[in-house]
């Protein structure tokens, strides 16, 4: 059986291997946002209370999407809302 030995100069040059490739990686992946919001990021974006998120399901103004008992929001509808674009 041999045994090796690790430098921290070979942790070192691991290192800075692994993280060249990981940027590589990244770099060729489209950055993409998250297409689904849950309500407590919603009310932080939109600066309301529950209720109100609430009122704007129940009229209308914001679609949503229910799993279990959260809900969930596109992105692309809370920015339309935003910009003052009804919902569809």
């Amino acid at each position: 059986m041999t045994v090796e030995f690790i430098t921290k100069e070979d942790l070192y040059i691991f290192k800075t291997e692994l993280l060249q490739e990981l940027l590589a990686v990244l770099k060729q992946q489209p950055q993409k946002s998250s297409q689904w919001l849950k309500s407590i990021e919603v009310r932080r974006m939109l600066n309301v209370s529950p209720n109100t998120l609430q009122r704007l399901r129940i009229k209308g103004v914001l679609k949503f999407s229910k799993v279990g008992s959260t809900f969930y929001y596109k992105a692309d509808d809370v920015q339309k809302m935003l910009e003052g674009k009804p919902a569809r």
